[in-house]
């Protein structure tokens, strides 16, 4: 089985984050306000976009992200809910094109791209580890 086979234009995943003291921009050092940090949004666009690539992927295949180019447009307060909605835009072999949007409880907060690429998981970490 192809490690991508399932994986198709048009699909879509969601992940969803709570803003608390610990994902501001004031405590993950991305900023000085207590408003959800940009970095914990791109982390929450590229777990939706991981977790849907990873339940398609064949066993011993994982994608990891090369590129994300977002923009984070507005911003949230704690106790606010945010989603991330990942959707596949194209497949190029091992290469996985998504849409990334994030929500909050009000409106839009923040968009862009995201790619991953597929990698056999054994191959992968071997390669990583002779960097030792």
């Amino acid at each position: 089985m192809d490690y991508t086979s399932k994986i198709a234009v048009g699909m879509t995943h969601e992940a969803v984050d709570t803003v608390t003291d610990a994902n501001t921009a004031l405590t993950v050092g991305s900023g000085s306000l207590a408003v959800y940090a940009t970095p914990a949004m791109a982390a929450l666009m590229e777990r939706a976009a991981a977790e849907l690539c990873q339940q398609e992927c064949s066993e011993g295949w994982t994608t990891v992200g090369t590129s994300l180019n977002i923009a984070h447009r507005a911003a949230t307060p704690t106790g606010l809910t945010v989603r991330a909605i990942a959707e596949v835009t194209a497949v190029d072999g091992r290469a996985i094109s998504l849409k990334v949007t994030a929500y909050d409880e009000r409106e839009e907060i923040g968009a862009g791209t995201h790619t991953r690429f597929a990698v056999a998981v054994d191959k992968f970490m071997a390669k990583a580890e002779g960097k030792r």
